[in-house]
């Protein structure tokens, strides 16, 4: 089987969008199935490129933005496009921009059948560009997105019941099927260190941006019984960082925490090794498609305070209520922390079964319900 993944951008760090197709493509390989990537080409000299190279499309006023948080956009040469497409045997569609809308008509004309994953909300992007969240703007992009792209598919993947519920609301008439993007099931070392107690390190990971709203755990601290006795760690770079690390370090300047809050970019390992040693890890986001960086966190033991938020799919992933607050509530927050860290052993008990409940999410498991996606198109 020949699969083409087509998606704006695969090679710029920070973008949960190109780390899951690079997942899903080095998986699909290991499969036997042989996978190439339209996409923009790679900025990096030197770097790897895709199988069919996109020139970049800068964005006009809006490029800066793009770029912070880790997106290029790519222009539309129909000769590539079309090569690329005519070499698949099922075209996987990504996203639901203007290279994805080409990319269909292209699979129509030479009758290629095309899968699709809902990978962001529109929200996602509006957040980002200053725009309200619920705005018309976000009901016409899903508009397009639904015509112009995922009612041509064959089916159309949902990270999580969230996602296909707001698909459903929006009128979307592809089959729809949930399949998680999935983790893989690292075995947590038998001598793991203690989670750090002093001071209480609090995780969060995340691109620092406005729909992902670390500061609402920044501003928790000034609610906590206990906020002399933490120390927050946030693992992620954005389009935010600057006001974000600002907000922090206020904390410090008004006596409200009594350690230097930290700030760092890390790779897979090393989130791990920090997820082990972290007290809570803390999802503030209020748009989220499924929210991996909590499970693999929860993967290593470590107990979540995650945020409920109608676009958010995170909260799946709390075992009870003790794990979740309302979306941008700080003071609920600094409740659900001060509890956790009154009661350690309460906390340890936990940790076990939320090691235990990621086993659910293998990415194994994922990867075989693609490829029965694909199977399925191909038979349409």
């Amino acid at each position: 089987m020949k699969v083409l993944i087509v998606c704006n951008n695969v090679y710029m760090r920070g973008n949960g969008v190109s780390s899951a197709v690079t997942s899903l493509r080095s998986r699909l390989i290991g499969e036997g199935i042989d996978v190439r990537l339209l996409a923009c080409e790679n900025p990096e000299e030197g770097g790897m490129q895709p199988d069919y190279p996109l020139p970049h499309f800068v964005f006009p006023i809006f490029e800066p933005i793009i770029k912070a948080n880790g997106y290029r956009y790519p222009k539309l040469p129909k000769r590539v496009i079309r090569e690329a497409v005519g070499w698949a045997d099922v075209v996987h569609l990504m996203e639901g921009f203007p290279l994805q809308a080409t990319t269909v008509k292209m699979a129509k004309e030479l009758n290629k059948p095309c899968v699709g994953t809902y990978h962001i909300f529109t929200e996602n992007i509006t957040a980002n560009l200053g725009l309200s969240d619920g705005t018309i703007i976000n009901k016409l992009v899903n508009i397009w997105w639904r015509l112009s792209v995922y009612n041509h598919c064959a089916s159309v993947q949902c990270p999580t019941e969230t996602v296909k519920h707001h698909l459903v609301e929006n009128g979307y008439s592809a089959p729809l099927r949930v399949i998680s993007n999935g983790i893989v099931l690292h075995d947590v070392p038998t001598d793991a260190e203690e989670p750090q107690t002093n001071p209480y390190r609090i995780l969060c990971i995340g691109r620092l941006s406005n729909e992902k709203s670390q500061k609402t755990l920044i501003k928790a601290m000034r609610h906590s019984a206990h906020a002399h006795e933490i120390a927050l760690h946030f693992a992620g770079n954005g389009p935010k960082a600057k006001k974000i690390m600002k907000a922090a370090q206020r904390l410090v300047k008004d006596g409200v925490v009594t350690h230097e809050p930290v700030f760092g970019f890390y790779s897979a390992e090393e989130l791990r090794a920090l997820a082990r040693t972290s007290y809570l890890y803390v999802h503030c986001a209020r748009t989220e498609v499924e929210g991996l960086s909590c499970l693999e966190a929860i993967q290593q033991g470590t107990v979540p305070v995650i945020a409920q938020s109608k676009l958010s799919a995170t909260h799946q992933f709390a075992l009870d209520e003790r794990s979740l607050f309302p979306v941008n509530d700080a003071k609920a927050l600094a409740e659900k922390i001060d509890w956790w860290i009154e009661h350690p052993a309460e906390r340890k008990a936990m940790s076990k079964r939320y090691a235990e409940s990621a086993k659910r999410y293998d990415i194994s498991e994922s990867t075989r319900q693609i490829i029965t996606m694909y199977e399925e198109a191909l038979q349409r």
